[in-house]
C-alpha cells in the first residue's frame, strides 16, 4: 500500500493558519475534489490549525495520500498541554475562554474521519477524506501533484479572506435556494395532504355504502330463505301425501307428476339452505361448535346419508378405510356440510364410474380428506372461476344439476 507525503506547512504566526487553509484547498483541487469538497476540506484544516496556534502556540500541518481506497490525509500536530475533556469538546457543548470550542466537532462533521491523540506532550489530529474513485493516483501523478504545489504560491491573507467571503455568499445563496425548495415541497405536501383527506373521505363514504349494500343483501337472502322454506315444506308434505295414496290411488301419470313436484321442491329447498348459509357467513353469524370425533364415524354417517340417493348401478360411492386415523377436534356439522357438498357435486357430474372419499394423516397433526370422481372434470381454463359465488360452467349435465 503506497503512501505519499505531499507537503508540510509550519504554524508559527496567525497568518500561517490562513495559509494552511489555502494549501488545503490547493491540494484538494489538484487531486480532483469539487469546489464544495475543497471548501469543506479547507475549512476543517483551518479550524484544527487555528486550535493548534491558539492553544499550543503553533505546530505543523502535513498533507499526504494514504489508505486503500486512497484518502487525502491532513495531520495537524502541536506540542501543547493537550485536551483535558475530549468527550465534552466533541459533544459541541464546550465553550472555551478564548473561543467557541467547536473546531474539533465541526471538523469531524466536515471530513470522513477524524482521529485524535492528545496528552501532556501535545496533540495530533488526523483528518481524512476519501479521494473520488475516478482519481486513483500513482507515482507519476503524485510527483506532478507535488511539483504543482511547489510552483503554486499562496496568496495574501486578504485574498483568502475575499475567497472565504465568496464561499460564504455562495453557501448563503445555496441555503436560500434550498429554503425556497423546502417551501415549495411543503406547499405541494399540503396540497397532497388535502387531496388524501378528500380521497379518504370519499373512500369512507363508499365503504359505508358497500357495507350497507352488503347488509341489505344478507338480510334479503336471509328473509327470502326463511319465507320460501314454509311453502316449500308444505309442497313437499302434500306431494308425499299424494305419493303415499292417503287420499286414494293415483294413475301412473299422476304418480310421475307428483314425483316431479316433490323433486322440484327438494331442489328448491336445497338452494334455499345454500342461500341461508351464505347469508349467515356474510353476516358473520356462523357459529362453530368443536367436538371430538373420528373420521371413521364421519364416513359412516355420510355413507348412510348418500346410500338412498344413489339410484343407478353405473356409479359407485366408495369410502376409504379411516379406522387407524387419530381423532379430530372440529365442528362435525360444518365438516359434514363441506363433504356433503363435494360428494353431491361429484355424484351430480359423474354419469358412470365411481366417487371415492379417502382420508390420510399428514405431518403436524393434520388429516387430509379428498373426494375424487371419474366424472366430466373441470377444464383448466375454468379453474380460476371456481371460488366465485354463483358461477357454474356450461355443460349438458348442468341442466339437471341444481345448486349454488
Amino acid at each position: 500500500m503506497n503512501e505519499w507525503r505531499l507537503l508540510t506547512h509550519q504554524l508559527r504566526r496567525e497568518e500561517d493558519v490562513v495559509t494552511a487553509r489555502q494549501r488545503a484547498r490547493q491540494v484538494a483541487a489538484l487531486i480532483g475534489f469539487d469546489l464544495h469538497e475543497q471548501t469543506r476540506i479547507g475549512t476543517a484544516v483551518s479550524e484544527i490549525a487555528r486550535n493548534a496556534f491558539r492553544y499550543a502556540g503553533g505546530g505543523d500541518v502535513s498533507f499526504e495520500i494514504a489508505g486503500q481506497p486512497q484518502h487525502l490525509v491532513a495531520v495537524v500536530a502541536d506540542r501543547g498541554p493537550g485536551i483535558a475533556d475530549t468527550e465534552l469538546v466533541f459533544s459541541g457543548d464546550y465553550v472555551s475562554t478564548s473561543g467557541m470550542g467547536i473546531g474539533l466537532a465541526g471538523a469531524r462533521r466536515l471530513m470522513d474521519r477524524l482521529d485524535l491523540e492528545t496528552g501532556i506532550d501535545g496533540t495530533t489530529v488526523t483528518l481524512s477524506k476519501r479521494i473520488p474513485p475516478h482519481r486513483t493516483l500513482g507515482n507519476d501523478e503524485v510527483n506532478r501533484l507535488v511539483a504543482g504545489l511547489q510552483r503554486d504560491t499562496t496568496h495574501s491573507p486578504l485574498d483568502e479572506l475575499l475567497r472565504q467571503n465568496q464561499e460564504l455568499l455562495g453557501a448563503i445563496d445555496e441555503v436560500q435556494l434550498r429554503q425556497l425548495e423546502i417551501q415549495r415541497l411543503n406547499h405541494e405536501l399540503e396540497e397532497t395532504n388535502r387531496g388524501v383527506l378528500a380521497l379518504n373521505a370519499e373512500l369512507e363514504d363508499k365503504a359505508d355504502s358497500l357495507r350497507q349494500a352488503s347488509e341489505t343483501k344478507s338480510r334479503f337472502l336471509s328473509h327470502m330463505s326463511h319465507e320460501f322454506r314454509t311453502p316449500l315444506n308444505s309442497i313437499r308434505s302434500l306431494a308425499s301425501m299424494l305419493a303415499s295414496h292417503l287420499d286414494g290411488p293415483l294413475s301412473a301419470e299422476q304418480q310421475r307428476q307428483v314425483e316431479y313436484i316433490r323433486r322440484g321442491a327438494d331442489g328448491l329447498l336445497e338452494m334455499v339452505d345454500d342461500l341461508l348459509d351464505l347469508a349467515k357467513i356474510e353476516a358473520g353469524k356462523v357459529e362453530v361448535h368443536p367436538a371430538e370425533l373420528t373420521v371413521a364415524e364421519l364416513f359412516s354417517t355420510l355413507r348412510g346419508m348418500f346410500r338412498p340417493l344413489i339410484t343407478s348401478d353405473a356409479v359407485v360411492l366408495r369410502f376409504g378405510d379411516a379406522s387407524g386415523l387419530p381423532a379430530l377436534c372440529t365442528d362435525e356439522s360444518r365438516l359434514s356440510q363441506i363433504l356433503r357438498n363435494l360428494i353431491s357435486n361429484a355424484l351430480k357430474f359423474t354419469e358412470r364410474g365411481e366417487v371415492e372419499v379417502t382420508a390420510e394423516s399428514l405431518p403436524g397433526d393434520r388429516i387430509r380428506i379428498a373426494v375424487r370422481d371419474t366424472g366430466i372434470g373441470i377444464p383448466s381454463e375454468h379453474l380460476s372461476s371456481l371460488f366465485r359465488e354463483f358461477v357454474q360452467i356450461m355443460n349438458p349435465l348442468q341442466k339437471s344439476a341444481k345448486g349454488t
